[in-house]
């Protein structure tokens, strides 16, 4: 099939979320800094007009350093006052042992480049057992 050009531009989405850069090394004293700059984030006082009405702010987590339990919870603090005002984090770079350490306490975040656990991947096909019933 072939499609004509479409005349104009193409449409773009606007609404890039804004982002909180996160740098370590992390202490457990240090969770005010980053929790009020992500609650003006949310409020929507970036000044760039991203995060109206979307309710997601991008952590870049790549300069947090070795990951740690401060680390997470951290992470945890900022999630969970990102879902207290009806928004959500999403990470952007985060270590490999970060990511373990926060699937082994029970986290789950978003991360930027990875399909949502909701949709699957795609390409990807359940595969099906020998012997199992059809549906």
């Amino acid at each position: 099939m072939n499609y004509a050009p479409v005349p104009g531009l193409p449409l773009v989405d606007d609404r890039t979320p804004p982002v909180l850069v996160l740098r370590g090394p992390v202490t457990r004293d240090g969770v005010s800094g980053p929790s009020d700059a992500l609650r003006a984030l949310l409020d929507g006082g970036d000044g760039g007009g991203g995060g109206q009405g979307d309710g997601i702010v991008v952590c870049d987590v790549g300069g947090l350093g070795p990951p740690g339990l401060a680390a997470v919870d951290l992470l945890a603090r900022l999630q969970l006052l990102a879902r207290r005002t009806g928004g959500r984090i999403r990470l952007r770079d985060p270590d490999p042992a970060l990511c373990s350490l926060l699937d082994l306490v029970g986290l789950r975040f978003e991360v930027e480049g990875q399909p949502e656990q909701r949709e699957p991947a795609p390409g990807v096909e359940e595969a099906v057992e020998p012997g199992d019933p059809a549906v």
